[in-house]
């Protein structure tokens, strides 16, 4: 069933949801935008004040995902905004953000009661093998001000009837998943929190602060599984990831690091 996103997503309903946080974010809400991200990686930067800028969108057009797919978002089913964060450290970002970023994810998904969350590697939130949450994260380049990092979440509220597609993988959304979906400003608030914790932490010890608690929620831990993209085609045991977020692979020829890129993680028909 659709979500009303009008009367709880505004900015005034997100800053008391964010607390004591919500000096680390200047928040934008808007009605319709074609994409987040993209919105953000062209918007000037801020030289001072908060380190989190947010941009949340009611309706998302044409929202980006990895590999330059397309990510689908149904009118009032989806919660859809991207956060640009400045990290105090120069030079390039640690590996794994988008890790930390699905740890942060999933962490807050459950303190407001959702259960059976799994870590699709890199950038999915999964549930009983299903896509509920996408994230795309992208850097921005800035010469003197650090490492500026543009990070969007696509979160399915409710999946509208017919609406899966052939070919694809299979969807959820917490309507499925909960008798009563919490409002999506209080959602939105619980997940800036808790990423802002973890993205703190991370902007001092890297990803191998989060290696273990993504680990818990590895989907394909053990499992054989296809890597495809970057002219590769890779078939192996996931044995989980190393400490700056690669995959660890092993196939008859020993253990490999796989990096992000433009690759594309399935489970293997058995």
């Amino acid at each position: 069933m659709p979500i009303d996103l009008s009367a709880d997503l505004t900015v005034a309903a997100l800053v008391s949801q964010l607390g004591d946080r919500a000096a680390d974010f200047a928040v934008e809400v808007v009605d319709e935008c074609a994409s987040t991200n993209a919105a953000l990686m062209e918007a000037p930067l801020a030289r001072d004040g908060a380190p989190g800028a947010v941009l949340v969108a009611r309706c998302q057009t044409a929202g980006k995902g990895r590999r330059g797919h397309r990510w689908m978002a149904w009118p009032d089913s989806s919660l859809t905004f991207s956060l640009r964060w400045h990290f105090r450290r120069h030079g390039p970002a640690p590996a794994g953000l988008s890790l930390v970023v699905g740890v942060a994810v999933a962490s807050a998904l459950e303190k407001v009661g959702v259960t059976g969350l799994f870590l699709k590697w890199p950038n999915d939130v999964l549930v009983q093998g299903a896509k509920l949450a996408g994230i795309l994260v992208e850097l921005r380049p800035e010469r003197q001000a650090g490492t500026v990092a543009v990070i969007g979440i696509g979160l399915n509220l409710a999946i509208p009837p017919g609406a899966s597609i052939p070919g694809q993988p299979a969807v959820t959304g917490l309507a499925d998943l909960m008798a009563v979906v919490p409002p999506p400003g209080l959602l939105l608030g619980e997940i800036l929190r808790t990423l802002a914790d973890m993205l703190d932490l991370y902007d001092q010890a890297g990803f191998a602060a989060f290696r273990g608690a993504w680990l818990q929620r590895h989907a394909h831990q053990g499992a054989t599984v296809t890597i495809s993209g970057d002219g590769i085609q890779q078939v192996g045991i996931c044995e989980g990831v190393d400490e700056d977020g690669a995959l660890l692979l092993r196939d008859p020829r020993g253990l490999h690091r796989v990096l992000s890129g433009d690759v594309s993680l399935r489970r293997a028909p058995p």
